[in-house]
């Protein structure tokens, strides 16, 4: 099985996901860019703009859930594009809403797709790469998300402040092409195929066997918790950051475009070193030292920021908020035998965006009574909490998405060492 594997194109499955991710994070930011802008079409207020993104994360959050049970049952990279397809034309939808209410529907359907094609994409690729490298290669695989984020500053600088907001979604249209190309050339990975074609004892509901198994009962618990404070202050900080430049710093968009180009480029580089690191000194270090650096930095950055650091500030705080998400795809799909990988993965993952669907509805509350400002720095609480719960309750390494895991043997051998 081993040289079956090293001989499957990695490289080119991971082109194609990172190309997927990019337009993933063109999406979640292109709506933080245009929120002044959809204020102001719309006529509402800042606590009825952060419910645009708290609904975004909602359906993300269903879409995650859903993706990856399907996942599971009808293959990763058949469910990945079907689930590109749906963000893809969704989104393009967007740019035609006329009504508040219009685009609120429309979001939440398009972010369905958009979480469920995170979850599937990053396991994905986790069982295309051998353990060694893992967290280098995911950690690069996640920077795409940010390298989306930067493509998205970039073309609202461009055609915002002349076309509008409405020509930004329609872009998304584009992945529609990568999707077909993803689904003619790119095979199901070798331990999915093999864990379908394990005797039905073991092909139980994949729900069941996560909370039949005590272990892994907890794990999955311990994971939904740190993706919740995770997301809350990831989603909190992408979707007020750059309102917080314009409204409260009082830049122009040109100017704030470019002080977030800045972090966003920083962003990439965090989660590209993370991940090196990671494979270095462990997933569980580099995970917790990223949320406990980043709840320090956050309020002192929004606190002691003049206009002479304000760049160099938003720069090494790009570099750090990203950085548990260097390693989270990696440790997160290690944790769980390949039969309920998608189910487990993408379950703990998105239902901690439940949680954190709160985040930009809470800080557009607190920046009516408050500030922005004041409300990004509380999100410091988060990052923390999402640092100590790996820190002290999740073992790394425990499956090797590499290969199939799922004998009864293997996964009570695992439940041991765990335990151990």
């Amino acid at each position: 099985m081993e040289k079956t594997q090293v001989s499957r194109p990695w490289i080119i499955v991971f082109i194609a996901c990172f190309l997927g991710l990019i337009v993933d994070g063109m999406d979640i930011q292109m709506l933080s860019l245009t929120l002044p802008s959809l204020m102001e079409e719309f006529q509402i207020t800042k606590a009825a703009a952060g419910f645009i993104s708290t609904l975004s994360l909602i359906g993300m959050a269903v879409g995650g859930i859903v993706g990856g049970w399907l996942s599971d049952r009808f293959g990763r990279v058949k469910m990945a594009v079907y689930m590109m397809v749906l963000f893809s034309v969704g989104t393009a939808f967007l740019g035609l809403a006329q009504t508040y209410e219009q685009f609120l529907a429309i979001r939440f359907i398009s972010a369905i797709g958009i979480g469920a094609e995170y979850s599937i994409v990053m396991m994905l690729m986790a069982e295309y790469v051998p353990t060694k490298k893992r967290t280098t290669i995911l950690g690069s695989l996640q920077a795409a998300y940010s390298v989306g984020y930067l493509v998205a500053a970039l073309l609202a600088n461009a055609i915002l402040p002349i076309y509008g907001w409405r020509p930004l979604f329609f872009i998304s249209i584009i992945p529609v092409v990568l999707a077909i190309y993803i689904r003619r050339k790119i095979p199901e990975p070798q331990g999915w195929v093999e864990a379908k074609q394990q005797p039905k004892k073991i092909k139980k509901n994949e729900w069941v066997a996560i909370f039949k198994e005590p272990k892994l009962r907890s794990i999955f618990i311990f994971w939904i918790f740190t993706s919740t404070f995770l997301q809350f202050g990831f989603y909190g900080v992408g979707t007020w950051l750059p309102t917080y430049l314009v409204e409260d710093l009082g830049f122009d968009f040109k100017k704030m475009t470019g002080y977030l180009v800045g972090t966003y480029t920083a962003l990439i580089f965090g989660k590209i070193l993370a991940g090196w690191l990671a494979d270095l000194i462990g997933r569980r270090a580099v995970y917790a030292i990223g949320g406990l650096s980043t709840a320090i930095f956050l309020p002192f950055l929004i606190m002691y920021h003049t206009p002479g650091n304000i760049i160099i500030l938003l720069t090494i705080f790009g570099f750090l908020y990203g950085t548990p998400y260097g390693v989270n795809g990696t440790y997160m799909s290690e944790s769980f035998p390949t039969h309920i990988r998608g189910t487990a993965s993408g379950g703990a993952y998105n239902i901690g965006r439940f949680g954190a669907a709160i985040a930009p509805v809470s800080i557009g509350i607190i920046s009516q009574a408050q500030s922005i400002g004041f409300g990004l720095a509380t999100l410091g609480i988060a990052y923390a909490i999402a640092g100590i719960i790996p820190a002290l309750f999740i073992r790394e390494k425990m499956y090797d998405p590499y290969q199939n895991n799922n004998s009864v043997e293997q996964i009570e051998n695992s439940a041991k060492n765990y335990s151990a």
